[in-house]
């Protein structure tokens, strides 16, 4: 058995609502078991056999069969999480600024994240699998990076979170 953490996309924000019981039952329901939800925003810990991918196939069709909506997961076990939160390669809690990790499924899209960033003069820095960024509390919806993570292109290969949450998930 091995503990993933699955990350929900677009949950509770942008019209899709969904009550964290009702997704960690609906995780149960799918085999998954010692599931737990974190915070509200989409953050579920479980036990599988499976492998990672397949953790993330039977997420996203349990939800969306359940919930009736395009859902998209990123799945990782938790000693991969904790690596990519420990290689975190700027300061971890910087006054007024937002300290962020994007998990990336899509090698081309990481490519095309990691450019755009630069091309930006973002502070941000391509990981395994994943883009770390940091940018102003102020700035983060009108940055480079967070106008692209809206687009319809993105929405299966990537999510996006605080590096707060991520420390939460992990304890």
């Amino acid at each position: 058995m091995t503990r993933y953490a699955a990350f929900l996309r677009g949950v509770n924000v942008g019209g899709v609502n969904l009550k964290m019981a009702d997704v960690a039952a609906v995780f149960t329901d799918a085999g998954f078991t010692d599931v737990k939800t974190i915070l509200a925003s989409g953050n579920v810990l479980l036990d599988s056999s499976a492998s990672t991918a397949a953790v993330r196939r039977t997420a996203e069709t349990a939800l969306r069969d359940a919930f009736g909506y395009d859902a998209w997961v990123l799945a990782y076990d938790v000693d991969t999480l904790a690596r990519i939160s420990t290689d975190y390669p700027f300061e971890r809690d910087v006054p007024e600024h937002h300290s962020y990790v994007t998990f990336v499924s899509d090698p081309t899209v990481l490519d095309e994240l990691v450019t755009l960033a630069a091309d930006a003069g973002e502070t941000a820095a391509r990981g395994d699998g994943v883009l770390y960024w940091q940018v102003a509390r102020s700035a983060t919806l009108n940055s480079a990076i967070g106008k692209t993570m809206g687009k319809k292109r993105y929405k299966s290969s990537t999510t996006t979170r605080n590096l707060r949450t991520l420390d939460k998930v992990l304890r």
